[in-house]
């Protein structure tokens, strides 16, 4: 059944928009399907294009908790999943002399994990489960996930097979550092989320941002598409672009001027040789394309 009166993919569209998210009929279409199909939806693009903000979106869409789980190299089942209280354990068999261990593998006794919080039982509405830069956890990490993605259950040794009663919302994002395994794809509905055409992203800036002149708004969005061209060691994402438009923002621009470009490249670039390589005459060729 579908979630809300998300009906259609226009339903969708319209939903995202409310929420000042602005998605292209690919990604309107995928998450429409996703949620119609009961899979989670796998968006993968370059970092600061938005893929971890449709999990937000999401959230806000259907006034469901937001379960974060962020990846990184190392993570295992014990961050991901659940552990044992094992000093709640050891109080209670001292408490109850003589009695079975087995007494104290019970669900009282478990520290839950996003993952396990996801499926939680005791959940009222479905939750949205954001699993965040999967491409950072080690490849090892992954056969955790298939389970749940199969059957929307866990199973605990000693313990049993913990199923959900209301289906978490599954958005997975990766930055693509990495390949993730056919066996995980296969149980999503797949999206690349590319950098912005320059009329989506201007109406991203204008959504986000609204107290931005539409004339700096131009001219942001101009020189960050053209910075963009530049082979960079990181091109500037969505974010930076929204980052920027408030820096100058709380500058008082009106315009792109050479003073406030110079002053603020760290706002949109994140490495030193990007920064050296606009700092020059680079970036008063862009400033002078987009005046």
């Amino acid at each position: 059944m579908m979630p809300l009166e998300l009906h259609s993919i226009a339903d969708v569209a319209g939903a995202l928009a409310q929420h000042r998210y602005v998605a292209d009929a690919g990604l309107s279409t995928s998450l429409f399907l996703a949620l119609k199909m009961g899979k989670a939806l796998l968006l993968e693009g370059e970092p600061g294009v938005g893929k971890t903000e449709v999990a937000k979106v999401l959230s806000a869409v259907f006034a469901a908790p937001l379960i974060r789980l962020q990846c990184y190299e190392g993570i295992d089942i014990g961050q991901a999943v659940y552990e044992w209280n094992y000093p709640r354990q050891l109080l209670e068999l001292q408490s109850r002399q003589g009695s079975s261990a087995a007494t104290v593998y019970s669900e009282e006794f478990l520290l839950r994990r996003p993952l396990l919080q996801a499926i939680d039982q005791s959940n009222e509405r479905a939750p949205v489960l954001l699993i965040d830069e999967l491409d950072r956890a080690d490849e090892e990490f992954e056969s955790f996930l298939l389970e749940l993605l199969s059957d929307f259950q866990i199973t605990i040794p000693v313990l049993g097979t913990l199923a959900a009663r209301h289906r978490p919302i599954v958005i997975i994002t990766s930055n693509r550092t990495r390949e993730l395994h056919d066996a995980l794809k296969r149980r999503c509905v797949y999206h690349w989320i590319d950098y912005p055409s320059r009329e989506k992203e201007l109406e991203i800036v204008r959504r986000k941002m609204p107290g931005v002149g539409e004339r700096l708004s131009a001219q942001i969005v101009d020189f960050v598409q053209a910075a963009r061209r530049q082979e960079l060691s990181k091109n500037p994402g969505v974010a930076e672009t929204l980052d920027w438009a408030e820096a100058l923002q709380h500058l008082n621009a009106e315009e792109l001027s050479r003073e406030a470009v110079q002053a603020t490249l760290g706002v949109i670039l994140k490495y030193q040789d990007d920064v050296d390589k606009l700092r020059g005459g680079l970036a008063d060729e862009l400033l002078a394309r987009v005046q």
